[in-house]
């Protein structure tokens, strides 16, 4: 027998089987899962409804026809009574029996609490018997003011009665009480169907059965099983607010009810109907969407298996296509004759191979310059496409040199680790502010810096462009100054600056070569750097005019130098200049 061809785990047929079966069964599952939840979520909103106005009418009934005797007892007692014999009540007694076919017997009570009439269907009647009818339930029950209902009985274990007793509106008037024969809402429940077995009964207060299509049941009373199921469905469906929930029926049938209150006697009026009945709609519509599901699904299987065995032969040569060019073999090419996605997916590899090969020789040839510049430097060329501009050159550029004050007694008595953060946060503020203000750093030794401004690439207005940059070097640096004198180092910083021709280029041995400025600039810019106090920037005369009043400047008149014969006119940044550090717009193109 031939067997399925599947591939083994972790094979590109495989995961493209699954992502591809997933991509049409998944929503295909969801979209089933969800409209089975709705439906059936509807189902039992329906059914809610179906069950509540079903329970709602029979507690309706059952109200109507208990209110109705309410009233005609009400009517019997109207008017106060008079001395001796009555003869109109014994008439109106007569007539509400043969009015009322519920009621079997009628007792009239006068105001004080005396049985002055009783008339019944199935007993003799009395006429002025002067029993003592104080302490009746029926009397107390209702002298409150509202209709009494006593409990329901069984007359010789068949019919259920109830009494109900009504007093008027008067004290004198008395008070009507009457057996009623409950069969009548027998009637009304056995009337009730909800679909083909859907039925109803009736619970009243204490939770005893009184009213149920299976007479039988009835009279079984509260101490049978019955009772307890009844009772436990009733609370099942109080603690839902009403609504339907599911329980067990006598029988022990999972069934779904709603219950209805009946006012007066505080009954409960349940309709329930078969799980099994209530769902079959829903259950029906489920089998025939598996039915669905699993041709979609299979449908599925058969168009993903389909998919991926197109898919296997372009994915199998990008696949050894991408091993290749990440091996190293970036002169590889994907030949892939197609115009859909994998035949463009390989376009893409192959100019992804010749971007990395370009890449890659980029990053070599840093790598070369990196050996023996600095890397500011070594960007730069990288950018410029041509190290031409690192040949020795005379031209014309901007020098700045800036150490920090006290850093020798601070190195002397600090820990290796603090003296490593301390250099660190002022290496990194040093460098951000050079880089934006494109000059180049050319080195950066302990607390000590040198920069270049117009060399080795040349910029507009240099010693304004330099001018900025110290000033917003200087007040970054004395910021962090302030957190380090919080922490309890006395550290400042000062800077010279210089402008003036000086030899530029590489220089170095073949291990090693460095970018670097030559000349007497340099040597003047290190000596301002020296002479100046912490917070000063100093500038030589040639900086101070080529700047024009970009910036303010405070003659210091001349000091003598170490390395310089004459005396050298020196400049310093005017203060309260260090908020106006940014170069205008177009001073670091």
């Amino acid at each position: 027998m031939a067997q399925f061809p599947f591939p083994t785990r972790g094979s590109l047929f495989r995961q493209y089987f699954f992502v591809l079966f997933a991509a049409v069964a998944v929503p295909l599952l969801a979209a089933g899962s969800s409209q089975a939840w709705f439906g059936y979520k509807d189902q039992r909103a329906h059914l809610n409804d179906l069950l509540g106005a079903e329970a709602r009418t029979a507690a309706a009934r059952i109200s109507i026809f208990i209110e109705g005797i309410g009233s005609q007892l009400a009517w019997m007692v109207h008017l106060p009574w008079t001395e001796g014999a009555d003869e109109r009540r014994r008439i109106d007694a007569l007539r509400l029996l043969r009015h009322a076919p519920a009621v079997t017997n009628l007792r009239l009570i006068d105001g004080a609490s005396k049985e002055r009439l009783s008339v019944s269907r199935i007993g003799l009647n009395r006429v002025e018997s002067g029993d003592d009818a104080s302490a009746d339930p029926a009397v107390l029950g209702a002298r409150t003011g509202q209709a009494w209902f006593g409990p329901v009985t069984y007359h010789r274990n068949s019919e259920p009665y109830m009494t109900v007793a009504v007093a008027g509106n008067r004290a004198a008037a008395g008070i009507a009480i009457a057996e009623i024969n409950l069969k009548l809402i027998l009637d009304v429940i056995v009337g009730i169907r909800i679909g083909e077995t859907g039925q109803a009964f009736v619970l009243d207060r204490p939770g005893r059965l009184i009213a149920h299509p299976d007479i039988s049941l009835v009279l079984r009373g509260t101490a049978d099983r019955t009772a307890e199921n009844l009772q436990a469905l009733r609370a099942a469906i109080l603690a839902q607010d009403g609504r339907a929930v599911a329980g067990t029926d006598p029988a022990g049938r999972a069934v779904v009810a709603a219950l209805a209150p009946v006012q007066g006697p505080d009954w409960s009026v349940i309709v329930h109907q078969p799980a099994a009945e209530a769902f079959g709609p829903i259950h029906a519509a489920f089998w025939r969407l598996l039915g669905l599901l699993l041709a979609g699904t299979g449908f599925a299987a058969a168009l993903a298996y389909w998919l991926a065995g197109r898919m296997t032969g372009p994915i199998r040569l990008l696949e050894d296509g991408a091993a290749r060019i990440g091996a190293g073999q970036f002169d590889h090419r994907i030949d892939i004759a197609r115009i859909d996605e994998l035949g463009r997916l390989a376009t893409r590899f192959n100019q992804m191979a010749r971007e990395v090969a370009i890449s890659r020789e980029r990053s070599e040839r840093i790598d070369r310059l990196k050996r023996f510049l600095a890397p500011q430097v070594a960007e730069l060329v990288d950018r410029a496409g041509d190290d031409s501009v690192l040949d020795g050159q005379r031209v014309e550029v901007v020098v700045v040199f800036g150490d920090l004050r006290g850093f020798t007694p601070f190195s002397a008595r600090s820990q290796p680790t603090v003296i490593m953060d301390v250099l660190g946060e002022y290496h990194a503020a040093v460098g951000a502010t050079v880089n934006h203000h494109g000059a180049t750093l050319v080195s950066l030794a302990g607390d000590g810096v040198m920069i270049l401004v117009n060399a080795p690439v040349a910029c507009p207005e240099p010693a304004l462009r330099a001018i900025r940059m110290v000033i917003e070097m200087q007040a970054t640096v004395q910021a962090l100054a302030a957190t380090w004198r919080a922490r309890g180092h006395a550290l400042g910083f000062g800077i010279g600056l210089a402008m003036g021709p000086a030899t530029v280029g590489r220089i170095g041995s073949d291990s090693r070569m460095d970018y670097t400025a030559i000349g007497t600039v340099t040597n003047l810019a290190s000596r301002l750097c020296a002479s100046a106090q912490d917070g000063e920037i100093l500038v030589d005369r040639t900086a101070a005019e080529a700047i024009e009043g970009g910036v303010p400047l405070v003659s210091l008149g001349t000091r003598r130098l170490k390395g310089f014969d004459d005396p050298v006119a020196v400049f310093a940044v005017a203060a309260g200049q260090g908020t106006d550090a940014r170069p205008k717009s177009g001073a670091a193109a």
